[in-house]
């Protein structure tokens, strides 16, 4: 029927080579009729789907992260929302799982190995076909992150002749013309000696001036130790090679060694040099604990923890002064935050790390206590997931436990505030008509940002939190 309706309306005498001349349909001749032929179809190129395996961002402040162990090896069929790899964070251990089904076709980073966030750390093929491709592509990504290998050269080299060593030796002894370089230690003792440091050659790396140079050039004969270590890039040229490419750190006195920084441990290093840029300022505030710790014998068979107690009472307070629950991040404005989350200073093996307790206001201090235990059990076992050690709105830090009297914390970076709580201890108490009578007292030391905090609302904030702790039935309520 198409084909009627084509021949009646295109005759056969009206194809003429003018007529059709520039059209895109190029007519055939196939008995009396006339067919027109077009293509309606797209050609479809099918790419090999090799999809990586990102190194995730499991904080907000993660910037890299440290693969603990695989959960799989290399040819293993995986499952959408399969475990296959645990990463370690700045704050703890978490297994990451895949978005797709498919073949673990390489694994980029080892366990054991670090890779900034963002990076590949393993290649998924969706069949076998693409194992090849997607292995080529892990080698060209390993060789990309892996520093450069020492160049065969030397070793493949015929047999050295006497002036090799030499050769291999002097840029690591040769000092880099017009240049004077010496470990701080090196310039006091030239000073110390009266040593011209101009004039002394260096032996260290690149060059560098070491205190065994001073101590030749000023006569004082150096230790074994010391000799050892000055002839060692010498000595081979794989040994020139390790001084080369180790990292020039200060001095290290005999008997000392270096500890490189756990990812935990660098993460709050960065956090508390961040805080060094909030002006803070601290007040102390003494609080009889008599009535709180009486209640504290009666529901510590419940279950209910000292720390959670404080917790619970550091939240209703806040509910009454809501700026010290406030935050500023940007320097240019602050925010009441709409949810009270105590953060709590944990130790732990290797670091610190502040599990929440989220919405402590509206929390019975039964639960309260549960929910502090299950945190403190994930989080000695490095298992809590981003959101139960980052949302803290307010810090609270508990030393009273090891007897320490009193002490200032440090503000963690986007809070308002962070209170340190000492010991509770047998004090000497004057009451209102000047009698003294003993009392058990612990001291509370809170560190705010002033630029949303004033010396007024700290003290008032410190005032409803004394009033609970010394009349702590509306904690169980």
């Amino acid at each position: 029927m198409a084909s009627s309706l084509l021949q009646s309306k295109v005759p056969l005498s009206s194809l003429s080579s003018s007529s059709i001349s520039g059209t895109k349909f190029q007519p055939r001749f196939a008995s009396p009729a006339v067919t027109f032929t077009r293509r309606t179809t797209k050609t479809l190129t099918v790419h090999a789907k090799i999809r990586e395996i990102f190194m995730p961002a499991l904080s907000s402040t993660m910037t890299e992260g440290k693969i603990v162990s695989w959960n799989i090896s290399e040819g293993d069929v995986l499952s959408k929302g399969q475990s296959v790899v645990v990463v370690e964070s700045d704050k703890a251990d978490m297994e990451v799982e895949t978005f797709y089904d498919g073949i673990m076709a390489a694994i980029v980073v080892q366990a054991g190995e670090s890779a900034p966030v963002g990076a590949p750390i393993g290649l998924l093929a969706e069949t076998e076909a693409e194992l090849d491709e997607a292995k080529a592509k892990a080698a060209s990504l390993g060789g990309a992150a892996a520093p450069p290998p020492p160049a065969p050269a030397p070793a493949a080299a015929p047999a050295p002749t006497p002036a090799a060593p030499a050769a291999v030796s002097a840029p690591v002894s040769a000092p880099v013309p017009g240049k004077i370089v010496s470990t701080p230690y090196a310039k006091k003792l030239a000073k110390q000696h009266k040593v011209d440091i101009s004039k002394v050659v260096g032996t260290g790396p690149f060059g560098r001036i070491t205190p065994g140079d001073v101590e030749k050039a000023a006569g004082i004969a150096p230790k074994k130790s010391e000799v050892a270590v000055a002839s060692a890039p010498v000595v081979t040229s794989s040994a020139a090679a390790a001084v080369k490419s180790a990292p020039v750190i200060a001095d290290v006195p005999a008997g000392a060694s270096v500890v490189p920084f756990t990812t935990m441990q660098a993460a709050v290093s960065k956090n508390m040099i961040e805080s060094l840029s909030v002006p803070t300022f601290r007040v102390g505030y003494p609080i009889v604990t008599d009535a709180l710790d009486a209640l504290y014998a009666k529901v510590k068979s419940k279950g209910v923890t000292m720390t959670a107690l404080l917790a619970k009472a550091a939240a209703m307070a806040l509910v009454q002064h809501p700026v010290v629950n406030a935050s500023c991040k940007d320097g240019k404005s602050f925010t009441y935050n709409g949810s009270i989350n105590i953060a709590v200073a944990v130790a732990i093996n290797g670091g610190l790390i502040t599990p929440v307790l989220q919405d402590a206001d509206k929390l019975d201090l039964y639960l309260l206590s549960e929910k502090w235990k299950e945190l403190v059990e994930k989080a000695r076992s490095k298992q809590l997931q981003p959101h139960e050690y980052n949302s803290g709105t307010f810090t609270l830090s508990n030393l009273g436990m090891f007897g320490v009297d009193r002490f200032d914390a440090i503000l963690p970076p986007g809070q308002g505030a962070i209170m340190a709580v000492g010991a509770s201890k047998p004090t000497a108490v004057a009451d209102k008509d000047g009698y003294f009578s003993v009392k058990s007292q612990m001291t509370v030391n809170v560190t705010a940002d002033h630029r949303i905090v004033y010396g007024a609302d700290l003290a008032a904030f410190l005032k409803t939190f004394s009033k609970i702790v010394q009349e702590p039935d509306s904690l169980t309520m």
